[in-house]
């Protein structure tokens, strides 16, 4: 049975902390400058982030010319790496205080001094499951996206407890949400068109069950990308590539 600590929880108040520093981050020869949390505790960039820019920033060749909505973008580090290869970006998030230093860094690194990317980078409120919000979007980018990216994106999931009995926690999340929208993004482009590439570090069996069943119910093929699965930060990481059935 999985411990009460086994599961990471993050809440509204994970995020009133603003002490934002300039920080540098290199993924293979891609040098990367971002405002983000300092505290250990509180890091922003999470491990499955630099599982994915270490594997975009060594395949970027999928990357040249793409459109890509990155959900769960947190500062951005993902995002803004994209943006040197993809012809647009659209970075997500549905917490209004990390779309602030969201904005803030896409503000630098489009910014007359610093252009070094080469795409138009845009950031947007969505919350899974939330289909105006989506639609919103999807009117600006009446094709849709080549590719849908995520890192570490079902962590920042708060798990509700909603009571304790003999056999352990009831559970809600919203992962079924997070594949609620991933298929409507997928669906846009049929045929295969469209792919999430997913980068998964594993914390606890519950979770790794949960998004694996989620993409299977909505209909959707889960498949690990030969080589990608690795060690980040003593948790074990790899990269999934899900597309429609």
């Amino acid at each position: 049975m999985e411990r009460e600590d086994d599961i990471v929880c993050l809440d509204q108040s994970f995020f009133i902390n603003d002490d934002y520093q300039l920080t540098t981050f290199t993924f293979g020869s891609q040098v990367l400058e971002l405002f983000c949390l300092q505290s250990a505790s509180r890091q922003l960039v999470w491990p499955g982030a630099t599982l994915l820019n270490d594997y975009l920033s060594r395949n970027a060749e999928m990357l040249q010319g793409c459109s890509v909505i990155e959900l769960g973008s947190g500062v951005g580090v993902t995002g803004i790496l994209c943006s040197r290869f993809c012809a647009e970006v659209v970075l997500t998030d549905h917490n209004e205080e990390v779309l602030k230093i969201l904005k803030k860094n896409i503000g630098f690194h489009t910014s007359s001094g610093n252009a070094i990317s080469c795409a138009g980078l845009t950031a947007e409120k969505l919350e899974w499951g939330n289909s105006d919000q989506l639609n919103h979007i999807l009117q600006a980018h009446r094709g849709g996206f080549d590719l849908v990216l995520g890192a570490d994106i079902y962590i920042q999931i708060s798990f509700l407890f909603t009571f304790k009995a003999s056999n352990g926690y009831m559970r809600s999340s919203s992962i079924p949400l997070l594949f609620d929208t991933v298929e409507q993004l997928l669906r846009v482009r049929c045929e295969g068109k469209c792919r999430f590439i997913l980068a998964y570090v594993s914390r606890a069996k519950i979770m790794d069950t949960m998004v694996i069943s989620e993409a299977v119910r909505h209909g959707l093929l889960i498949n690990e990308v030969t080589g990608t699965r690795s060690m980040v930060k003593n948790l074990e990481g790899v990269i999934f590539e899900i597309t429609l059935q």
